[in-house]
């Protein structure tokens, strides 16, 4: 918690320090986020093949985000030679642990036929998993197959919860999606979302 503290300040050679001496209890959190200051290069320099080891060694006892993000690494070829059917059941394992998240690239592997037994159909099925369950990626995607559907009332619910839900890269996704989109509704998720992304005045 100490390291996540230092790191949301933006003091990441000490939140490194704080992560690097948690791991040192074994608890798969821990040496997640260690794995996490690795591959980010947070505070130290970047290096996902050690950042591979480390999610392993936390995934290796069922932690849902170590499972999530040495999944990450399979599907890049960071750090690991990239493996999109390893890449996949970490993913399936994830999402069976809780990480929403990992059924929005469950949906993303899917829809582009990514490994053998993926099924584009079954891509808005995780799209949906995974926004009930709270993730914006999951939102955004499912809106982008509503928008491609000319479903544009179906669509708007979840654009508004990833916005609710959503940050710089998603309110940045949702912009892009619908910025060439001559519907008022939409043009107001467009404002809403460059908005959004803006920073806030300086009001000293």
């Amino acid at each position: 918690m100490l390291g996540q503290i230092h790191l949301d300040q933006g003091r990441k050679e000490d939140a490194f320090l704080m992560f690097e001496a948690a791991a040192r209890s074994g608890d798969p959190r821990a040496v997640n986020m260690l794995g996490r200051a690795y591959e980010r290069g947070w505070g130290t320099t970047r290096n996902p093949a050690t950042a591979a080891l480390l999610y392993t060694h936390a995934a290796d006892s069922g932690y849902g985000w170590a499972l999530f993000n040495l999944a990450d690494l399979y599907l890049a070829g960071q750090g690991v030679r990239a493996d999109p059917g390893r890449a996949h059941v970490l993913y399936v394992a994830a999402s069976r642990a809780g990480v929403a998240k990992a059924l929005n690239m469950l949906g993303i592997m899917a829809e582009r036929r990514m490994v053998p037994a993926a099924q584009p159909a079954s891509a808005p099925m995780f799209f949906h998993a995974a926004a009930m369950a709270g993730d914006c990626w999951g939102c955004v995607n499912l809106a982008r197959l509503h928008l491609a559907a000319g479903q544009t009332a179906q669509a708007m619910p979840w654009l508004r919860k990833a916005l609710e839900y959503g940050f710089g890269d998603v309110f940045a996704a949702i912009a892009t999606l619908v910025a060439a989109r001559p519907e008022p509704l939409l043009r107001s998720v467009a404002q809403e979302a460059t908005r959004r992304m803006m920073p806030p005045a300086d009001d000293r």
